[in-house]
């Protein structure tokens, strides 16, 4: 199946989108718009939509403000932490109504549905990890959202210190509100503690399918995570396989 793919900037939402059905990625930017749009009027009246680091109960509010609330309750973090995530979910699902194949990529959180699989990467700082490992997307794992945070490289605030924080979960308003809540655990001294902290807060966020948390050499999973692959072409169905080839750099807890 041919894809297109096109990456389009609006605002601090940087997006790639991917399609088997090439009039979607218009329909995809006009969504972002619109959302932005209605975002960005409801903060105008409830300032504290923008400065809130705890959920917030919200009422009579656009579907992007009720979505951004909803992840953020479930994860207990401020809503603008799910903005980048619920943005790309609603514009994959008005991109359903004519694609198979929808994915978009905004500033790093992933909303993706899909007949046929696809690949996806994983950047993790400074670790010896980042770009070497990714994660293959089976028709059975979709729909599907996937949020990474990090206190090293991103540009969203953290309080941790992971070098990536990624959660996949059932859309990609919680996984990017529940990659903030994960990585703002992992810190302190002891980096081995301080991802098992990580990965003990990722169990408790309902909607919340699996974490991949990687700190300096230390990385630790929660959960059933889909296909881990090497990024140059290699495709592994055991952990076990990217443990022996990712030693003695990274060390699994």
């Amino acid at each position: 199946m041919k894809l297109t793919r096109v990456t389009y900037t609006i605002k601090q939402s940087k997006l790639t989108i991917e399609t088997d059905h090439p009039p979607s990625i218009k329909i995809a930017i006009d969504s972002v718009k619109k959302n932005r749009e209605e975002l960005e009027a409801y903060i105008l009246k409830n300032p504290e939509f923008l400065t809130s680091f705890e959920p917030l109960e919200v009422r009579d509010a656009p579907e992007i403000v009720q979505n951004m609330a909803n992840a953020a309750l479930e994860a207990g973090v401020g809503p603008m932490a799910a903005v980048a995530g619920a943005l790309a979910d609603l514009a994959v699902d008005a991109m359903l109504v004519a694609a198979k194949v929808a994915v978009v990529e905004n500033g790093g959180e992933i909303s993706a549905n899909s007949n046929t699989s696809i690949i996806v990467g994983l950047l993790a700082g400074y670790s010896s990890l980042s770009g070497k490992i990714g994660f293959r997307l089976k028709p059975e794992d979709f729909p599907i959202g996937i949020g990474t945070s990090s206190g090293t490289v991103s540009h969203a605030v953290s309080f941790g210190e992971a070098d990536a924080a990624t959660i996949i979960a059932d859309n990609a308003a919680l996984a990017d509100a529940a990659a903030t809540a994960v990585g703002n655990a992992v810190q302190g001294d002891d980096f081995e503690k301080s991802v098992q902290r990580g990965l003990e807060t990722a169990e408790t966020i309902r909607g919340v399918r699996s974490s991949l948390i990687i700190r300096g050499e230390y990385a630790g999973l929660v959960g059933k995570l889909p296909q881990l692959v090497r990024i140059e072409g290699e495709a592994w169905n055991k952990l076990e396989s990217i443990k022996n080839y990712l030693q003695p750099k990274i060390k699994f807890i």
